[in-house]
C-alpha cells in the first residue's frame, strides 16, 4: 500500500460518524518536503475543529508507526469551491445549487442540480438563445463528466 492510501485509511478510521467522508488525499512535493493534503467533507459540512482533530490523530499515527521517515507536511481541509465535486455524496449535498460541468468531450454546461440517480445527474440546464436564457431538463451520465464545480451565487 502506498503512503497516500495508508493516510486515507488512517483518516477514515478517525471519522466521527458516517456523515463524514474523505474526498481525496493528495501527496506532492513542496519546498523539499512532501505535503499530504486530506480533503474532508461531511453531509452537513465540516468545521475547523473537525479538520484539526483528524490532523492531530493522523499525524500521531504516522509518527507512532514510523510511516514516513523524512520531514512532511500534513494538512486537513474541507474541499474548497475550486476543488471539483468527486463523489455522489458531494453531488447529493449540493442538490439545489448551480453547477458548472465540463464533459469529457469538452462541452460546458451550467445549470441547477435538481437531483441524482445511481448513474446520472438531473440538471435544469441554462441555454442561451438570441440573448434569452431558457431552461431545459437534462440527465447527464456520471461517466460523461470530466469536472463539476459549484457556482457561488450571492443572491
Amino acid at each position: 500500500m502506498d503512503i497516500t492510501s495508508e493516510i486515507r485509511t488512517l483518516a477514515e478510521s478517525f471519522l466521527k460518524d458516517e456523515s463524514y467522508f474523505i474526498v481525496d488525499v493528495i501527496s506532492k512535493g513542496v519546498g523539499g518536503k512532501i505535503k499530504h493534503l486530506i480533503l474532508l467533507d461531511g453531509d452537513n459540512g465540516v468545521s475547523i475543529d473537525d479538520c484539526a482533530s483528524i490532523s492531530r490523530q493522523v499525524s500521531y499515527q504516522i509518527e507512532e508507526r514510523e510511516l514516513i521517515e523524512d520531514a512532511f507536511i500534513l494538512e486537513v481541509s474541507s474541499p474548497g469551491l475550486e476543488h471539483p465535486l468527486a463523489s455522489e455524496r458531494q453531488f447529493a449535498k449540493n442538490v439545489g445549487r448551480k453547477l458548472k460541468i465540463t464533459l469529457v468531450d469538452g462541452t460546458m454546461i451550467q445549470g441547477k442540480l435538481e437531483g441524482l440517480s445511481k448513474d446520472a445527474l438531473d440538471i435544469e440546464k441554462e441555454i442561451t438563445e438570441k440573448k434569452k436564457v431558457k431552461l431545459e431538463k437534462a440527465s447527464i451520465p456520471f461517466k460523461t463528466i470530466e469536472k463539476a464545480n459549484v457556482i457561488v451565487s450571492f443572491n
